[in-house]
């Protein structure tokens, strides 16, 4: 992909990331000053779809960006660090690892997500927070999606159960149809070792979530709970 499409379609995840609606090319080249005319974003755009990285919804005339376009994105994204006054606010629940203060963590994270959050201090042991964070994202508003979404909370144990052992260590992100939890959404997920215990801790949102920041804030609490103490 040429350098300008990429921005375009950087450019579109970015802006539908932020508002949940499909992307029209006037828009973009005002709202990001784009140094492109609004006629080239549009041919560029039809060539993005004709690839398969932006769809056009029955509804709009704007475009959304595809699980292939999302899985595009992830390969090329950028590190991002939690500020300061987050990371003290989990350097300070962290500060403990016992069961209490991870809870207190997980409902932090959500908080910050805006997403879920589910915790499992091992294999058979599940907390989970921030549901309704979920329920309110704009495309699981649709009735039938509300039902998908509220099966994802009732199954979350069953599915963490089944892929706990074949998850490997560290970071990684689940998207769409290679997310066990739904297609519907997107996961930001470590699977961790303390002393003798393994335990896993994830974001889970829409597949639109924002990935920069639920990675730094994923990869920051790995780092925490596997520093030498």
């Amino acid at each position: 992909m040429d350098k300008r499409k990429e921005l375009i379609l950087k450019t579109i995840i970015k802006e539908h990331i932020k508002t949940a609606l499909p992307v029209g090319s006037e828009g973009l080249v005002d709202k990001y000053n784009l140094d492109i005319s609004a006629a080239t974003v549009r041919n560029e755009m039809a060539e993005l779809e004709q690839e398969g990285y932006i769809a056009q919804p029955h509804t709009s005339a704007g475009r959304v960006p595809t699980e292939k376009a999302y899985g595009f994105y992830l390969e090329k994204l950028s590190e991002k660090n939690l500020n300061d006054a987050e990371a003290k606010i989990f350097e300070k629940l962290l500060a403990k690892k016992d069961e209490e203060n991870f809870k207190q963590a997980a409902k932090a994270m959500a908080k910050l997500s805006d997403n879920a959050v589910f915790w499992a201090f091992h294999r058979h042991n599940l907390y989970y927070t921030g549901v309704s964070n979920l329920l309110h994202q704009p495309e699981f508003s649709e009735t039938g999606l509300i039902y998908d979404i509220s099966e994802v909370i009732d199954r979350l144990d069953e599915v963490i159960v089944r892929v706990f052992n074949d998850l490997k260590f560290g970071e990684q992100i689940l998207l769409g149809s290679k997310n066990p939890f739904s297609p519907y959404c997107g996961a930001v997920m470590v699977k961790y070792r303390l002393g003798d215990n393994i335990g896993l801790v994830g974001i889970l949102g829409p597949v639109r979530m924002n990935y920069e920041k639920n990675l730094a804030l994923i990869k920051f609490i790995n780092d925490k709970l596997t520093a030498k103490l």
